[in-house]
């Protein structure tokens, strides 16, 4: 978070300058008023308003990368505390006369940053469309970042069982294909070279298997060295075909050790059910029948039908 919130320091400094001119201006030129004169509700809603848009900037900067988008969003977000953060401190200081910095600080800097904050989301939701069509194939309609698996970045079991189930539950285009992926040779690479190499495999062969599948296709991490495809309005057939793309394509792939450079190729499993009648199935039971195809020691595309 710390190392997040240091690309964007030259903001938090500004502001934080801003904050303390305010501050010493205030106190300088204003007379702290007796405690019977504070009106505690507004400094509760006041104050509470400018630390909940402070910890929103906080938590913007610490989660974005440096940009115009960030840059506009933090802008808002800033002139906002501020305008807030005066209005508190009226609560505890009388200023003597009307002063064109506090006027300005409670009359302009709310307006602009909502315009800025306003102009800032409307970018952000470009942003959002275009991170949405590189997210193509690792999630679909739902997003959830507990299900999402840390080392490979795409989905767990867990949001598998869902999107199966969403998809059923919708009536979405029927045949539904799973394919169950399992690497054949990947206890020998942890075992002989280490979890750090296992991890690194993982995560390749999930980028090859996710540059050759379509765009409404859905790839999870089932578990351990296994993956899950997810095929919609796919027949049988078709998810045959799939299913021998993606072994040829990880078969193709030369994994290079990080030690040595030493290419070592690998094969995978592929065990695949379809589903053709919503009622007869759910997420469960599909996983269940396409985990039962890849157990079975037979080479080629295994297929289970689902009425």
């Amino acid at each position: 978070m710390w190392q997040a919130l240091d690309l964007h320091r030259h903001k938090l400094s500004l502001l934080a300058a801003l904050l303390l001119a305010s501050l010493v201006a205030n106190l300088t030129i204003g007379e702290i008023k007796a405690l019977a004169e504070i009106d505690w509700l507004d400094v509760v809603g006041e104050g509470g308003s400018a630390v909940a848009l402070a910890l929103w900037l906080v938590l913007i900067l610490s989660s974005r990368p440096a940009g115009r988008v960030t840059d506009l969003l933090a802008l808002g977000l800033g002139f906002l505390f501020l305008a807030l953060f005066q209005d508190a401190i009226d609560e505890f200081i009388r200023l003597p006369d009307p002063q064109w910095w506090d006027q300005w600080l409670e009359n302009v800097a709310m307006p602009l940053g909502i315009a800025l904050l306003t102009y800032g989301l409307f970018h952000w939701h470009s942003e959002q469309l275009a991170i949405n069509q590189q997210l193509k194939k690792r999630e679909r309609v739902f997003r959830e970042h507990r299900m999402l698996d840390r080392l490979t970045q795409i989905g767990k079991l867990d949001y598998l069982k869902k999107q199966i189930d969403d998809y059923l539950k919708h009536k979405q285009p029927l045949p539904l294909s799973l394919l169950m992926i399992d690497i054949e040779s990947f206890t020998d690479i942890n075992r002989q070279f280490g979890h750090r190499e296992g991890d690194r495999l993982l995560h390749e062969i999930s980028e090859i298997l996710l540059l050759n599948l379509r765009d409404g296709d859905l790839i999870c991490r089932y578990g351990g060295d296994r993956f899950a495809v997810l095929l919609a309005n796919t027949e049988a057939a078709k998810a045959s075909v799939i299913a021998r793309e993606l072994r040829l394509a990880i078969q193709h792939f030369a994994f290079k050790l990080s030690a040595d450079g030493s290419t070592h190729y690998q094969r995978i499993r592929i065990g695949s059910a379809t589903v053709n009648n919503p009622e007869a199935v759910n997420g469960e039971s599909l996983i269940a029948a396409a985990n039962s195809k890849l157990q079975r020691p037979l080479a080629g595309a295994l297929q289970e039908q689902i009425a």
